[in-house]
């Protein structure tokens, strides 16, 4: 069987040309007429594969690729083996991905996966919907009535938008997605599986009748730009609504609850748990699998380390991490003195396993 390939190949290109294009320097320029065909790491690259080189933790990998050229920078060109040719370039990853960018743009935002240019006959879409020109509906995605659209969206295949759902311009709305109760901007991408709009989980708990549930009569706002990983959910408000910031990155299988505000240009990692009534400030960064009780405010550009558990507010700029999590300089203090007492108290390390 034949390797797939998913994606458009890059066109071949000489070195000079990449050089230039990117605005980096060949470090020979004899090598200017050197084919390169792709991008690969540097454990996986051949001949005619570009690569980069940025951390010294791979210069094991640097010593033996085969590559054929590596982005690096001045500080590191002198560990780079003799048959590779040498692009200087003062952040050579940020290079990478621009070269990246250029050769792989339909990677960048995601188009019908059945090749459609319109509406597909399987779609089902209320009368009173308005899709402008160029929505593209892939099979079996319902849209309920009062939805508007905007012109360049997909909606992605057995998606289901709600009644009165509005999504603005040039927006991908992922396959298997679940969207009511909600105001999306222009440039939004939702990866597949994403659920917003359902219930917070609001009740009132161990009354005389059971648990009662409150009524969650709020929405989803999302702002431009916004990115959602695949498996999110973003609960709407049960009074003011949850609103997601211009610009914010959220990745996959992130539990946003009623209420929550996220500012913008955050970064969310894979896994985050934050709890209802949240309110997180513009830039901030949240590590796998943190979590986040409710009613907390994270200031602007905070950031969590991955899998800490958060439960007081955070100041603007903290730099936070741990279980309960508190300022890093603390925790990792904490971290060492804990050590210490351990290995005093079996200076032999008999209780090592």
């Amino acid at each position: 069987m034949a390797q797939p390939n998913f994606f458009q190949k890059p066109p071949p290109s000489t070195l000079a040309d990449i050089a230039a294009l990117m605005q980096v320097q060949l470090a020979d320029p004899s090598r200017g007429n050197l084919q390169i065909k792709g991008l690969a790491s540097l454990d996986e690259a051949g001949p005619m594969h570009l690569a980069f080189f940025d951390n010294p933790r791979y210069a094991d990998q640097l010593a033996l690729t085969k590559a054929g050229a590596c982005l690096v920078s001045e500080r590191f060109e002198k560990r780079v083996p003799p048959h590779v040719a040498v692009l200087r370039a003062a952040q050579p990853f940020r290079a990478f991905v621009r070269i990246a960018r250029e050769w792989h743009g339909d990677t960048l935002r995601p188009q019908s996966w059945f090749g459609n240019d319109g509406i597909a006959p399987s779609a089902i879409i209320d009368a009173s919907a308005h899709l402008e020109d160029g929505v593209i509906v892939d099979p079996l995605a319902v849209i309920g009535p009062d939805v508007e659209i905007g012109a360049g969206t997909v909606i992605g295949a057995a998606a289901v938008i709600g009644a009165g759902v509005k999504i603005g311009r040039d927006c991908n709305v992922g396959a298997h997605c679940a969207i009511q109760a909600a105001l999306i901007g222009n440039n939004v991408l939702i990866h597949p599986g994403v659920s917003i709009g359902q219930d917070g989980y609001g009740f009132i708990f161990f009354g005389p009748d059971g648990h009662q549930k409150v009524p969650q009569t709020g929405r989803v706002v999302i702002q431009n730009n916004v990115e959602v990983g695949a498996g999110t959910t973003i609960d709407r408000g049960s009074l003011r609504d949850t609103v997601i910031g211009e610009g914010t990155k959220i990745d996959n299988q992130v539990q946003i609850g009623h209420n929550v505000t996220i500012g913008r240009h955050c970064l969310l990692a894979a896994q985050i748990g934050l709890a209802g009534s949240l309110t997180i400030g513009d830039n901030v960064a949240l590590g796998a699998k943190v979590g986040i009780n409710n009613h907390l405010k994270i200031g602007d550009g905070a950031q969590v380390t991955a899998m800490s558990a958060v439960k007081d507010d955070i100041p603007a700029n903290g730099r936070w991490g741990g279980y309960f999590a508190k300022p890093t300089k603390q925790w990792f203090r904490e971290i060492v003195a804990v050590e210490r007492l351990v290995r005093d108290a079996d200076p032999k390390g008999e209780g090592k396993e």
